[in-house]
């Protein structure tokens, strides 16, 4: 099952939590700080907007945090909300003066402001709320890059693959020329190596950078290379569904998640096949699956994953059907009744798990109270509006096409972050 690339020495996540606090050899304090002022134009409130059941600038903390690499961790804030929630996340908190709360007041400014409050600080590690898929192995890193190699600061960029033009105005008559192309030697993707570009999640600089020369990326300057899964900014709030889907699937989630999946429930009619029946010219009755959902499935079983397929009575499907298809898949076939929380709550109980235990996949409106209560759920992507809503996951495939082993990538990635 594909995961996550990681590039160059990134260390895995497990590496990352099997550490609290990382011995150093300096007696530097090291802050880590996240501006989120609280009269955000775009987006009101934005840094404590729930993103994927957490708020937005919980994800941040949470990876900062478990690096294990602060002496301090601040927000530094003008809002009571914001100041609420980031001390409910453990995080201290600097407020800011009206001086460096205005729209155009700047990151340095603020910086620097904080640094004057607090002045046993020796680094400042600014973190950016609005790039929730921050990971501690990313904070661990970057870090190392003025710790341990001696670099005064560093940021993060991610690689593109953009070919960019000058802009021109309206009118002028004036020809646009290329800035990073020659088009009569246009490369391939793969003959390209791309441009690093900054993704704003992150700016570390030594005191001494901040105060003398203003900015946050000087003397001795790198930067740290993040993949283009992590590399999300939230802007504005067409962002936030994009946002959710990625930090679904690329998001640090703790130590330790709850959802630790051992059953998982699948409709067949919405989610397995696409609700449509052929019929043979002898009258046989047959349905369409997609090898890539069956696959899935079956991993899912390898990986000790009970799969029961749900159907109902609804269901247009043969009963005959139904059992060839329980045969070929392997998986038990279960049927439901109009509300499949009542028949569904038996089975969790007889085999003694719980809902956070419980993987669930459906798509209509019956489906809403299991959507919600299981540990995780999804919908195929072209499912109601209702259910969807709904599901803490939303397929990339549809139904009958793929939405089922996308749901199974999906706990497998989960997997490394729910094993206890």
């Amino acid at each position: 099952m594909a995961s996550a690339r990681r590039r160059n020495n990134e260390t895995s996540l497990d590496e990352c939590q099997s550490s609290s606090k990382l011995p150093r050899n300096d007696k530097s304090h090291i802050a880590a700080l996240i501006l989120a002022r609280g009269g955000s134009k775009g987006i009101p409130l934005k840094n404590i907007k729930m993103l994927a059941g957490v708020p937005l600038i919980g994800w941040v903390l949470r990876a900062a945090m478990d690096s294990g690499m602060f002496d301090s961790v601040w927000v530094s804030t003008d809002h009571d909300k914001i100041e609420e929630v980031a001390k409910a996340w453990g995080a201290q908190v600097h407020r800011r003066s009206p001086k460096v709360s205005r729209e155009f007041s700047s990151s340095v400014e603020t910086i620097q402001e904080f640094l004057e409050d607090h002045k046993e600080v020796d680094i400042v590690c600014h973190f950016q709320a609005t790039s929730p898929c921050l990971h501690p192995f990313h904070v661990k890193e970057a870090l190392e890059k003025i710790t341990v190699h001696g670099y005064d600061s560093v940021f993060a960029v991610v690689r593109r693959h953009q070919f960019r033009w000058k802009e021109v105005e309206k009118g002028s008559g004036e020809q646009t020329v290329p800035f990073n192309l020659e088009p009569a030697k246009r490369p391939q993707r793969q003959d390209w190596p791309g441009e690093l570009c900054e993704n704003g999640s992150f700016y570390f600089a030594k005191k001494e950078i901040i105060e003398k020369e203003g900015h946050l990326q000087g003397g001795k300057l790198t930067y740290y290379e993040m993949l283009p899964e992590y590399s999300v900014d939230i802007d504005v709030d067409i962002d936030w569904p994009v946002a959710e889907q990625r930090v679904l699937r690329y998001g640090y989630f703790g130590k330790v998640t709850p959802e630790v999946v051992r059953l998982m429930f699948c409709n067949i009619s919405g989610c397995l096949t696409d609700g449509k029946i052929f019929m043979s010219v002898s009258g046989e009755a047959m349905v369409s699956v997609n090898t890539r959902d069956t696959t899935g499935l079956r991993m899912l079983q390898e990986e000790q994953v009970e799969v029961i397929l749900l159907t109902t009575d609804k269901d247009p499907i043969d009963p005959a059907l139904l059992q060839k298809l329980e045969d070929r898949i392997m998986c038990k076939v279960e049927k439901v009744g109009k509300e499949p929380l009542n028949d569904l709550k038996s089975i969790v109980e007889k085999k003694k798990l719980e809902w956070k235990d419980v993987a669930f996949m459906g798509f209509d409106q019956a489906d809403e109270k299991l959507l919600k209560l299981a540990g995780l759920s999804a919908v195929p992507g072209d499912a109601p509006e209702l259910a969807s809503k709904a599901a803490k996951y939303i397929c990339h495939l549809s139904r009958g096409s793929g939405a089922v082993w996308d749901f199974a990538e999906h706990i497998f990635l989960h997997k490394p972050m729910a094993k206890p």
